[in-house]
């Protein structure tokens, strides 16, 4: 199994009437922004640790569990609401980093967290770095009838217990079901991952730490002019980095190109972008030790 080269520290927290969890690897110091990891979709704060055992140089680096994911509670809810994650971060900042700005990374769903909360709080946010948090498709507000019913189906499927996340036998069957989406990743990560993505259960099954209740689609379309605006109040420099493999292309079959979203992150006023081959889009399992010299030049520079 990985060998973890830096330990992390399990901390809970009140954070919006929720117990929330997060992980952290080194000490505060004066003087140096925290380095903020937030994870993606149907993952958790853990599973930087590839990267983090990377870095060249120790410092203070926090990682959440979003709500629902994780160690983190879940609220009593049938959905989740995308503001709860821009409130949940503003929240842990104001916890953690009350008189600072901090250098925040984001990945996946939490990259596009990430982006948009640097728009919306310009002023905490030192350096920004997105990996591969692409957002989502642009909509129509002809759609919103077919969303609504959709929601309101959806709701009413998880209601039923139809939108339950699998479970699974043991904890390798967890391994080879993380090998399978991502082949690159190699044994020992996917047995370290294992412990950390998922648990046991009373009934001797292995679950994901992850609520059935993220499944459901979301009520509200997704704005691209609001996104846009978010990116064009970003005063952070940023590095957007993306695999070479099109992770858009595997997910959305050419109704979200990564051209289309190219035109929308071109908006953040100082603006890096970086390509990583040999990686898909856990990129950050994949080459820890390129992605982590990436970031930290990135972070490093005046």
């Amino acid at each position: 199994m990985y060998q973890v080269k830096r330990t992390s520290h399990s901390h809970f927290v009140p954070i919006r009437h929720l117990r929330y969890h997060y992980r952290s690897w080194g000490t505060p110091e004066a003087g140096v922004a925290p380095l903020v990891l937030v994870h993606g979709w149907m993952d958790v704060g853990a599973s930087f640790q590839f990267m983090v055992d990377a870095l060249a140089k120790d410092r203070w680096i926090v990682a959440p569990d979003w709500r629902g994911f994780g160690l983190t509670d879940t609220p009593n809810t049938d959905n989740f609401w995308f503001a709860d994650y821009l409130a949940d971060l503003d929240a842990l900042m104001d916890l953690l980093a009350p008189a600072q700005t901090v250098d925040l990374v984001g990945h996946s769903m939490g990259g596009h967290i990430a982006t948009m909360y640097a728009g919306v709080r310009p002023q905490r946010i030192r350096k920004l770095v997105n990996l591969e948090g692409f957002g989502l498709a642009s909509t129509q507000a002809a759609q919103a009838p077919t969303r609504y019913a959709q929601w309101l189906d959806e709701l009413a499927k998880f209601g039923r217990g139809e939108m339950d996340l699998r479970s699974y036998a043991s904890r390798d069957a967890v391994v080879a079901r993380l090998m399978k989406t991502n082949p690159r990743l190699s044994l020992d990560k996917a047995q370290w991952l294992a412990g950390e993505w998922s648990e046991m259960t009373a009934h001797d099954q292995w679950q994901v730490l992850g609520h059935a209740a993220h499944k459901v689609v979301g009520a509200n379309l997704f704005q691209v002019d609001e996104t846009v605006a978010c990116y064009q109040h970003i005063t952070a420099p940023t590095l957007f980095v993306h695999a070479e493999e099109d992770s858009l292309l595997t997910w959305w079959k050419n109704k979200f190109t990564r051209e289309e979203f190219m035109q929308r992150v071109h908006h953040i006023p100082d603006l890096s972008i970086e390509c990583m081959d040999d990686v898909g889009h856990m990129l950050h399992h994949d080459q820890p030790e390129q992605l982590a010299a990436m970031i930290e030049a990135f972070l490093a520079k005046a």
